[in-house]
């Protein structure tokens, strides 16, 4: 799937299918994090049944306003204290499935808001 978007500066996902992710023009087969000054190889190597609370330490240093975890082909909740950290830190987290975190994520980024997304690239997305 492609995805098309006005020209946002920064990090932005530009296509995506079965076990990979397009950013910018860099490709990956591993889960990411993206946010508009940064991108971020190995994040939560464990899957979505490995993710800890530590893998969302990141968000809370850097203070974004919303983080959204893209679960993979199909949308999963995490347990509650996986996710511990960002509600006590204030952060508001939305779970969805990749295809529509990655969505989200470039239309929020081309509003100027504070966003990164969490996503589970390698759990198989569908095409």
């Amino acid at each position: 799937m492609k995805l098309h978007l006005a020209r946002t500066p920064g990090n932005v996902v530009t296509a995506m299918g079965e076990g990979w992710i397009r950013i910018g023009a860099d490709e990956y087969r591993e889960n990411v994090i993206v946010a508009v000054d940064r991108v971020v190889t190995g994040w939560a190597p464990g899957g979505f049944e490995g993710m800890r609370d530590a893998d969302f330490e990141l968000f809370v240093r850097e203070r974004y306003d919303i983080v959204l975890l893209g679960t993979g082909a199909t949308q999963r909740f995490p347990a509650a204290e996986v996710v511990r950290p960002l509600v006590e830190a204030r952060i508001g987290v939305e779970v969805m499935d990749t295809k529509a975190a990655c969505r989200t994520y470039n239309i929020l980024v081309s509003e100027s808001r504070r966003v990164a997304a969490a996503l589970i690239v390698r759990d198989g997305l569908s095409s």
